[in-house]
C-alpha cells in the first residue's frame, strides 16, 4: 500500500495533460472552421454580385451590348454619375459589392466573341492568413457568359 501512494493524483495530471491538448486541437479545428466559414461566404458574395450585374446588363442588353457605360475597370474608381440606366447599375453595384465584401471590387469587359467577362476580387486575408492588403490574400472570380 505505501508504494502506490501519490500514483492515483499523477494519473490525474496525466489524464488531464492529455485532455488540454485535444481541447486545444479542437479549438484549432474551430478557428480553421470559421476562417475557411468567411471565405466560402465571400465567395459566394461574388457569386451573387456578378450574377446581379448580369442580369442588370440583359435588362439593358442595347445599352449594354454597345459597351459603354457598362464597361469598367477592376481597379477603377466607382463612377459618381448615374444620369443613365447604366451609370446607375455600375455605381450601384459597385457600392453594393464594396460593402458586402472585404475591399471587393468589381470590373467588366467583352472579349472578341462578343462575350461578357465580369471580375470581382476581394481580400481574403482572414482565411489566408496573410495580412497584407492584395498580397497573397488577393481572391479572384471570374464569370464569362453571353447576353
Amino acid at each position: 500500500m505505501r508504494r502506490q501512494r501519490g500514483f492515483s493524483m499523477l494519473e490525474v495530471l496525466i489524464t488531464m495533460l492529455v485532455i488540454s491538448f485535444g481541447l486545444l486541437g479542437i479549438a484549432g479545428l474551430i478557428i480553421t472552421n470559421f476562417k475557411n466559414s468567411h471565405s466560402a461566404y465571400s465567395r459566394g458574395q461574388a457569386t451573387i454580385f456578378a450574377n446581379d450585374i448580369i442580369d442588370r446588363m440583359r435588362a439593358n442588353r442595347t445599352v449594354a451590348q454597345a459597351g459603354a457605360p457598362y464597361v469598367i475597370d477592376v481597379d477603377a474608381t466607382t463612377p459618381t454619375a448615374d444620369a443613365t440606366v447604366g451609370e446607375r447599375d455600375i455605381r450601384q453595384w459597385r457600392l453594393a459589392l464594396a460593402s458586402a465584401v472585404k475591399d471587393g471590387k468589381g470590373g467588366i469587359a467583352f472579349n472578341a466573341a462578343g462575350n461578357v467577362i465580369v471580375t470581382i476580387q476581394w481580400d481574403d486575408s482572414r482565411s489566408s492568413g496573410d495580412n497584407s492588403t492584395f498580397g497573397l490574400a488577393k481572391q479572384r472570380f471570374v464569370l464569362e457568359t453571353r447576353l
